[in-house]
């Protein structure tokens, strides 16, 4: 469900401009944000939030990019990827205990 094009997008969360966005839901649609505006997010990012955080902790404290930002669980990535010239991650999502 991304958006590709012929020019570069950037990214809501890291800034950095990539050759393709996904939309995120800045209230995920499980917790009622099924209409609720979306962000453009790089795979990396996208899959990063969702890595660290459960759909109640994003709708309950992280329903903004720049809350986002100051998560103190993105920081690290925050600064790793800044600078990288990544389109893709393959992460795999595990099961939430």
């Amino acid at each position: 469900m991304g958006k590709k094009g012929q020019e570069a997008a950037k990214c809501a969360l890291c800034n950095r401009q990539v050759s393709f966005v996904t939309k995120h839901h800045l209230l995920p649609r499980e917790e009622g944000g099924k209409y609720s505006d979306t962000v453009d997010l790089c795979q990396p990012c996208h899959t990063t939030i969702h890595l660290n955080f459960t759909n109640q902790e994003l709708a309950r404290h992280f329903s903004s990019i720049n809350a986002l930002q100051r998560a103190e669980a993105l920081q690290k990535y925050l600064r790793w990827i800044r600078n990288k010239n990544i389109d893709v991650l393959k992460n795999r999502r595990g099961k939430r205990h």
